[in-house]
């Protein structure tokens, strides 16, 4: 059996909820954040998860670097159980798992020079001894991020800065630790389009290079270009997950098509929108049977009460996973909803 370089399984992150708190009876409510997620994630891929706003995303990703605390469920990187290590041994594995923040604008200290900055890591892991050696890593990591010559960058201070290269000092603090796993958590969300692509380029090149890539995006069109799978989570689980090219042309769950129905097209391709009604219910109150069925647009009597889990879909690819009830409704809907002239 293939090692993964990380293999999640039955991941749960639950929280007890604000609402109502008091000392005389009140009853704390539960918010099951992260429901029952397993993926796999090997060096050199890039998995980017996908979905709204809410659907446990960002909390996944924290989980995975035990940044919260799993209330179930296994994480294992580069074949540790994470959840089993000391302190000092799951310091010692952190070196090699790195977390990209969303806005590069909060997460670089103002008061420090770029070089400081990127330097940080190596002090708090006393990985090289010599402020020499710290030195020209902390130069090789901005030459890699393409901040280039190094020289011109190690003096300023972020505010000196433009979004898409405080974005690649992010980067490049994240990389001097030379780590195995990187998640970027909606790296380019808060910076322009026109310098996007840079920094998704540069995301690629890194796993080109060998680095394994768990990418957090709401943007299916992105994730699309530039990951090799995908999992869509909705509401704390995962909905339907495969290769990136055959989620896109092959959709088989309907919130999978709901989003891929809002990504622009070309203006010679039609495709009929499927505008959800209402918004992601309250992870506190979580609908019963399947959780997308009161916004699903081919629901039966039958989603109220069962939930499914994910099995291959009816698509030829076996890697390609869903979880639907309504397998011959997909089919219909995925016709219905799509065309082109």
């Amino acid at each position: 059996m293939t090692d993964h370089l990380l293999d999640v399984r039955a991941l749960e992150v639950t929280f007890g909820s604000g609402r109502g708190v008091g000392t005389l009876g009140r009853r704390r409510e539960v918010v099951r954040a992260v429901d029952s997620v397993g993926f796999t994630l090997d060096r050199g891929e890039t998995l980017a998860l996908v979905g709204e706003s809410g659907s446990g995303k960002t909390t996944t990703a924290h989980a995975v670097l035990r940044l919260v605390e799993a209330s179930a469920g296994t994480v294992r990187f580069k074949g540790s159980d994470l959840a089993g290590l000391s302190g000092s041994r799951l310091r010692a594995l952190r070196k090699e798992m790195q977390l990209i923040y969303q806005d590069p604008y909060e997460s670089l200290d103002p008061r420090y020079p770029v070089g400081r900055i990127v330097e940080e890591p190596l002090l708090v892991h006393r990985s090289l001894p010599s402020r020499q050696a710290r030195r020209e890593r902390v130069r090789q990591a901005l030459e890699q991020v393409g901040l280039s010559p190094a020289e011109l960058f190690l003096p300023r201070r972020p505010h000196e800065l433009s979004g898409g290269q405080r974005q690649r000092v992010a980067i490049a603090a994240a990389l001097v630790l030379e780590p195995d796993l990187l998640i970027a958590d909606e790296p380019v969300s808060m910076l322009d389009v026109s310098v996007r692509a840079g920094i998704l380029d540069l995301l690629d090149q890194l796993r080109r290079s060998g680095l394994g890539i768990l990418m957090i995006t709401h943007d299916l069109s992105t994730a699309a270009h530039y990951a090799d799978r995908i999992a869509v989570m909705y509401l704390g689980r995962i909905v339907e997950i495969g290769p990136s090219r055959r989620i896109v042309t092959d959709p088989q769950h309907p919130y999978t098509r709901a989003l891929l129905s809002v990504v622009p097209q070309p203006h010679r391709i039609r495709v009929k929108r499927a505008i959800l009604s209402g918004e992601i219910p309250d992870a506190a109150v979580i609908p019963t049977g399947c959780r997308f069925h009161p916004r699903c647009p081919i629901s039966t009597e039958d989603c109220s009460s069962l939930s499914p889990s994910l099995e291959p879909s009816p698509s030829p690819d076996p890697a390609h996973e869903v979880a639907c009830l309504n397998l011959e409704g997909r089919a219909r809907n995925t016709q219905a909803a799509t065309g082109s002239t």
